[in-house]
């Protein structure tokens, strides 16, 4: 874990590894409910038994909540203090690589690809890989950027 106090600590990092996040395995139980809560009910996602007979042999993780488990795992690698806020600005370059199938557990690596100060607002770009454990080929890769608002 990483911790964080002022931009100039952030801007060090710049072009840097930050580090890997641990393990995190998503079941059918979190895939339903990210159904729910997004209204996707596809059934190559929700239905167990049809997808027996789909492309994959079994359901498969929505790509989008595979995204949205970025912030969690984000949240493992580096603490940054003295804030008032952080903001999810935007993604680039993303791309999904390839099909998670449900009950793999996926990790993130993360490096600092820029960093600006925006008149004391901290830009950070934020290089990422969320890979699936035992397959070669990551599940989705990018560049998130995050606004961090320090004291």
């Amino acid at each position: 874990m990483v911790t964080i106090n002022s931009y100039e600590e952030f801007a060090a990092l710049k072009g840097k590894e930050i580090g890997t996040s641990e393990w995190l395995e998503v079941n059918q139980e979190r895939i339903s409910q990210f159904a729910d809560a997004t209204l996707d009910h596809q059934w190559i996602h929700v239905d167990t038994e049809r997808a027996k007979e789909g492309p994959f042999g079994q359901t498969i993780v929505h790509g989008y909540l595979t995204l949205s488990l970025l912030p969690h795992m984000w949240g493992e690698i580096i603490t940054v203090n003295n804030l008032k806020m952080m903001v999810n600005y935007g993604m680039d370059k993303m791309k999904f690589g390839q099909a998670v199938l449900s009950g793999s557990s996926l990790r993130l690596v993360a490096s600092l690809h820029d960093i600006q100060n925006l008149r004391g607002i901290c830009k950070a770009e934020v290089k990422f890989k969320i890979e699936i454990k035992d397959q070669r080929k990551p599940a989705l890769e990018g560049i998130a950027t995050f606004l961090y608002y320090f004291n």
